[in-house]
């Protein structure tokens, strides 16, 4: 089948623009495809369940009967070690689960307030 010329630059102007239109809806217009929007939502997810625990983190700290001890043995922890030093004493590890959520004892170190004496 052959197209008529006249029709030519009508197909090549609809592609081009369909192109275009899909080009700046992805990029400047908010559209993001399945697996893009599942990823920002299980982020989204995790970080609003992280926020959910700091309490029961910062509760069983509280409770804690060796909390003098394991408080100055996370103080004493350079900086960047602090959050392995918080998984140590157990209250990033949540009741049902066997080991340590790292982003929890990250959370939990603000909530400690370690710098006040």
């Amino acid at each position: 089948m052959t197209t008529p010329e006249w029709l030519k630059p009508g197909i090549y102007g609809a592609l081009m623009g369909a192109a275009f239109v899909g080009v700046v809806g992805f990029s400047w217009g908010g559209w993001m495809t399945l697996g893009g929007a599942n990823k920002m939502a299980s982020e989204l997810a995790h970080d609003d369940v992280i926020a959910a625990l700091v309490p029961v983190c910062l509760d069983m700290s509280r409770t804690d009967s060796e909390r003098i001890a394991k408080i100055a043995t996370v103080r004493e922890a350079s900086t960047y070690k602090r959050r392995d030093a918080v998984m140590a004493t157990g209250w990033a590890t949540m009741p049902g689960s066997e080991a340590p959520n790292r982003d929890l004892a990250q959370a939990c170190i603000k909530g400690l307030d370690l710098d006040a004496s």
